[in-house]
């Protein structure tokens, strides 16, 4: 079992979203309570951030340069400095009761970004697309919190996780580009950690954050806990795969909610952490919307 290393000295309130861009050799993410998105590159340790008017519940790159951004309002695109250039959609949700949460991009370069509903215990929440032609489309519902979105590296599979809900999803993907029906791919125990953000290595294994459960897991495609590795902190929120090889594991955690017991006692809350991996990542796509 590896232990994680911290990345270097940042500590945050809500890092999520975490994207390695290997143009540029750096790694983003967002602290959605702060309204940012940080970027930061490990070998020159060169920190810049972009601040916005609310909060960016995920992101991603785009082919042409800049970003898609999923806000508590909509969905927009930005340049490379995070100047708002158009809207695509509005938040299907009311974004009084739901923002938006985690999200990414597909292998034929679309854009998935889900919602996190407020107002327990009804499952408000949603999962919207966004084609490549700007077309954005809600594919599904009946959720709590989005999370946990990740691809087969076959293209056979969508990955979601419910958080709130301590449910693992897959979704056929089908050859038109539309989906099959959702499916329970894995239940986890009440008080063992709740599926989060997650990424999927070459082998397709899926790789997720175990919010309030002080881990993350290495997942078989056919259920199975193949790994875990202990963080210093309760609240991991997502993982994603780095560095030249993509064999570096990035782990964005979170503060949010804590006490100020908890914080003291936990002090990396917030903080971002990596560590080697025998298996590569898959590279995350851009949009190319």
């Amino acid at each position: 079992m590896n232990l994680p290393d911290v990345l270097f000295n940042y500590i945050g309130q809500l890092p999520e979203c975490p994207t390695w861009d290997a143009a540029t050799n750096t790694l983003l993410w967002t602290d959605i309570l702060e309204q940012q998105i940080h970027r930061f590159c490990p070998e020159s340790k060169n920190h810049t951030v972009l601040s916005f008017n609310e909060e960016v519940g995920c992101f991603a790159l785009r082919e042409k340069g800049g970003f898609i951004l999923a806000m508590r309002t909509g969905i927009f695109l930005a340049d490379e400095h995070g100047a708002i250039q158009s809207q695509v959609c509005d938040n299907p949700n009311n974004p009084l009761l739901a923002r938006f949460n985690d999200g990414g991009v597909d292998q034929d370069g679309r854009f998935y970004a889900g919602t996190y509903w407020t107002r327990k215990p009804f499952n408000g929440a949603l999962l919207v697309r966004v084609d490549t032609d700007l077309t954005p489309k809600v594919i599904q519902s009946d959720i709590l919190g989005a999370n946990g979105l990740a691809f087969s590296p076959d293209k056979q599979w969508m990955y979601t996780c419910d958080t709130p809900n301590y449910v693992m999803y897959r979704t056929p993907m089908l050859e038109d580009g539309g989906l099959g029906l959702r499916e329970v791919f894995k239940r986890f125990p009440l008080g063992h950690g709740r599926p989060d953000g997650a990424a999927v290595d070459v082998e397709g294994c899926y790789w997720t954050a175990l919010f309030d459960g002080h881990r993350i897991a290495r997942i078989s495609p056919t259920g199975e806990v193949l790994e875990e590795h202990q963080l210093p902190v309760r609240c991991p929120t997502m993982v994603c795969f780095g560095g030249e090889d993509m064999k570096t594991l990035y782990i964005t955690t979170t503060r949010e909610n804590m006490s100020e017991s908890e914080v003291e006692a936990r002090p990396l809350s917030g903080a971002l952490f990596t560590m080697r991996t025998k298996v590569a990542g898959m590279v995350k796509p851009n949009f190319k919307g």
